[in-house]
C-alpha cells in the first residue's frame, strides 16, 4: 500500500489547462460533428492501444464499474487502468483530499491494472492522470458505470460526474455514465448491457483522439435508461433541471427511517418507524436523517425527459454554471443601485 498528499499547482501534470472560453462550454454537435481539435495530452503511452482510465463513486468493487471493465478489457482492443474509491463515496460532489494523505492499493481485476483509494472520485481521477501510480497519461477517463441517473441538478451532487469533470479540468478527454437502476426492476445483468451500449461511445471518442479532431471544450455526461436492453438509440440533450427535493427527519438512532440508496431515493424494503416526539428528546443532542420528499421533474426536452423515453442521453457539460440571460441582465442593473442602500456606518 501506498500514500499519496496532493502538491501544490504549479506541480500540476498538465499545463494545458482549459481556457475560461473552454470551461464555460460553447454548444456542441452531435458526436459525428465535433469541431476544433485538441493536441493531446504530454506524456501520454506510446501503445497502440489507446488507454482509459476508469473510476467511479460506488466503489471499486460496485457492479456497474466492474461491468465497465470487463466490457473494455473483452474488447481487446484498450489498455484499461482503474483507479476508484476504496469504498462507496456516493454524492459527494467534486470534493477532494487536502489536509491528509489518501492511501493506495493494488487490486486484482482481470485485464486491468487496478488501484483502490481511500479518497474521492476526484482525488481518483487526479491520481490515475498525474504519472503518481501509472506510468503515462491515459488517453480517455471514464467515470461509471453508476446506481442511478445524474441528470440535470444531480449533476452537482454526483461523485460520478464530479470524477469526469475531474479529468476535464486537467486537459484529459473524459465521459461520466450512469444507469437507471429502478429498484424491483432492474438486475445487475443490465450493468453489462449498459457497458456495451457505451462501446460505441467510447470507440468513437478515441476515434476523434487518435484523429487530433476530438474538442476540449466539455465532457459528457452519459445516462442509460432502466430497459436497457430496448434504448430507443443515442440521442444528444441539454442539462435540465429535475431534481429530487429532500428535507430532514427527526430520529432516534441511526437505523430508525427509511435508508436513503446512492440512487438519491428511499429504501422500500426497510420498514417505517413512527416520528419522534421532539419534546422527548434532549434539544443538545438530536439526530436528523436526511430523505426524499419528492421528485421535481423538467418536462421540457432535456436529459432526464429523454432518458425516461429510453434514450441513451449524451449531455455534454461544462465546467462553468453561467446564470441564464435574464438573470445576467437583472443584476447588471441591480448591482449600481446598491449605493444608494448604503448606510453611512457601512462607509
Amino acid at each position: 500500500m501506498c500514500i499519496f498528499t496532493a502538491l501544490p499547482s504549479q506541480f500540476a501534470l498538465n499545463s494545458r489547462r482549459p481556457t475560461a472560453d473552454q470551461l464555460a462550454g460553447r454548444p456542441v454537435p452531435p458526436l459525428s460533428l465535433f469541431f476544433p481539435a485538441m493536441d493531446g495530452v504530454t506524456g501520454r503511452s506510446s501503445d497502440e492501444r489507446p488507454t482509459v482510465l476508469v473510476t467511479n463513486d460506488d466503489g471499486i468493487d460496485a457492479p456497474g464499474l466492474r461491468a465497465l471493465v470487463g466490457a473494455l478489457v473483452a474488447a481487446d482492443g484498450y489498455r484499461v487502468r482503474v483507479c476508484a474509491p476504496d469504498s462507496e463515496k456516493s454524492a459527494v460532489s467534486h470534493s477532494i483530499t487536502w489536509r491528509h494523505p489518501v492511501a493506495v492499493k493494488r487490486v486484482d481485476i482481470d485485464g486491468a491494472e487496478a488501484f483502490a483509494v481511500s479518497g474521492t472520485p476526484a482525488d481518483c481521477t487526479s491520481l490515475g492522470i498525474s504519472n503518481a501510480i501509472f506510468s503515462s497519461v491515459p488517453d480517455l477517463v471514464l467515470s461509471g458505470i453508476n446506481k442511478g441517473s445524474n441528470c440535470g441538478y444531480h449533476t452537482v451532487y454526483s461523485g460520478t460526474v464530479a470524477g469526469a469533470r475531474e479529468a476535464f479540468f486537467n486537459g484529459v478527454p473524459s465521459v461520466s455514465m450512469s444507469y437507471d437502476w429502478v429498484g424491483g426492476k432492474s438486475k445487475v445483468e443490465d450493468y453489462t448491457l449498459a457497458a456495451e451500449a457505451c462501446l460505441p461511445i467510447i470507440g468513437a471518442i478515441l476515434d476523434r483522439i487518435r484523429n487530433h479532431s476530438y474538442p476540449n471544450g466539455s465532457f459528457l455526461n452519459v445516462d442509460l435508461p432502466t430497459d436497457i436492453a430496448n434504448h430507443k438509440g443515442y440521442k444528444l440533450t441539454e442539462q435540465g433541471r429535475s431534481f429530487f427535493v429532500m428535507g430532514w427527519r427527526l430520529v432516534s438512532s441511526e437505523m430508525q427511517g427509511g435508508q436513503m440508496l446512492s440512487t438519491m431515493t428511499m429504501d422500500k424494503d426497510v420498514a417505517e418507524l413512527p416520528d419522534m416526539d421532539a419534546s422527548t428528546m434532549s434539544a443538545e443532542h438530536r439526530l436528523f436523517k436526511r430523505e426524499v420528499r419528492k421528485s421535481q421533474v423538467d418536462d421540457s426536452d432535456m436529459d432526464h425527459q429523454c432518458l425516461q423515453e429510453g434514450y441513451i442521453t449524451v449531455t455534454p457539460l461544462g465546467g462553468l454554471a453561467p446564470p441564464e440571460k435574464d438573470f445576467q441582465a437583472f443584476f447588471k442593473d441591480w448591482l449600481p443601485s446598491l449605493s444608494d442602500h448604503v448606510c453611512s456606518s457601512a462607509l
